[in-house]
């Protein structure tokens, strides 16, 4: 029992991260039209600003901003100098220009702070565990990453839903011509939603940075489970990257501490170990292949 509860924590832990990723990113696309490979790269740039001011003694309140800043200015200056001049390109174009910003972040990265993994310390104040059943501890920052999740997701619903932005935001997402005609600047509008996700990204390499090491390159493993899940939930829904990475990360979690038990009941031979670590790692991409089989578009598409 104890052993399922953690798992089920440990998905949504996981879950929530990917949607500080996915919500970004399935924000770009759907509004801007746009397949940004580099998303990735926003996320490692705040893990390693983070880690740094961290390491440097400032505070944690400190290292966030600060990584979100660096976040959203990169995403800022990106859009500025070279997505700008891609949105009427073809999808391929975008495509071999945000892998070439990739490389460009990557080989950045090494340049300031070295080929060596950074580690950032989990604040003192999130440190420790909490007992939520009799006998089972759980970390306390993986906790507030799950909080921090819910109320980013809820701030996230009411600025698209509920706000003058967002309802700009909506309306260039369906007809970009017509709210330029009515007099928003579609740029600058542009410009806003690249860096709310560069920002979003940042915030989830902050996040991150503590549970996993800081690493140039570190944006590419990620960003992979951040498309299964626009995949799943749908392109450019915000509700669908929600509940998608939610999936993903539940499914990730619990194949991951029980196909090796399943199968080990079956057989206990290298064989039997051997596919339960590849069906682990495979659950996700058979999860995507089964909502693409049942709903094309995705669970929820925009």
């Amino acid at each position: 029992m104890w052993l399922l509860v953690e798992q089920l924590l440990n998905g949504l832990q996981l879950g929530f991260m990917l949607f500080l990723l996915s919500a970004g990113l399935t924000l770009v696309f759907g509004v801007m039209n746009l397949i940004n490979l580099a998303h990735g790269s926003f996320y490692m740039v705040g893990a390693y600003v983070a880690a740094t001011l961290s390491g440097a003694g400032m505070g944690y309140g400190v290292a966030l901003l600060g990584a979100l800043a660096a976040a959203g200015l990169c995403g800022l200056l990106v859009e500025l100098i070279v997505l700008r001049h891609l949105y009427r390109r073809d999808h391929l174009d975008q495509v071999l220009a945000t892998f070439g910003l990739i490389l460009f972040f990557n080989e950045g990265v090494r340049m300031i702070w070295g080929r060596q993994p950074l580690f950032m310390q989990t604040p003192a104040w999130l440190g420790g565990s909490v007992e939520l059943l009799p006998g089972v501890p759980y970390p306390l920052y993986r906790l507030a990453i799950i909080g921090i999740g819910l109320l980013v997701a809820l701030g996230l619903y009411l600025l698209i839903a509920r706000t003058r932005l967002g309802m700009r935001i909506r309306a260039g997402a369906s007809d970009r011509q017509m709210i330029a005609a009515l007099g928003v600047n579609i740029r600058w509008l542009y410009t806003l939603v690249f860096a709310l996700g560069a920002l979003m990204a940042g915030f989830a390499g902050v996040i991150a940075a503590p549970v996993f090491a800081v690493e140039s390159g570190m944006g590419e493993s990620i960003l992979i489970l951040t498309f299964v899940v626009i995949v799943i939930g749908g392109i450019g829904s915000v509700r669908g990257a929600l509940l998608g990475a939610l999936l993903v990360g539940l499914v990730d979690s619990l194949g991951r501490a029980y196909l090796p038990r399943l199968l080990g009941l079956l057989s206990d031979s290298e064989a039997a170990n051997a596919l339960a670590a590849s069906l682990s790692s495979m659950s996700i991409y058979l999860l995507m292949a089964l909502v693409l089989a049942i709903r094309p578009r995705g669970l929820f598409p925009a």
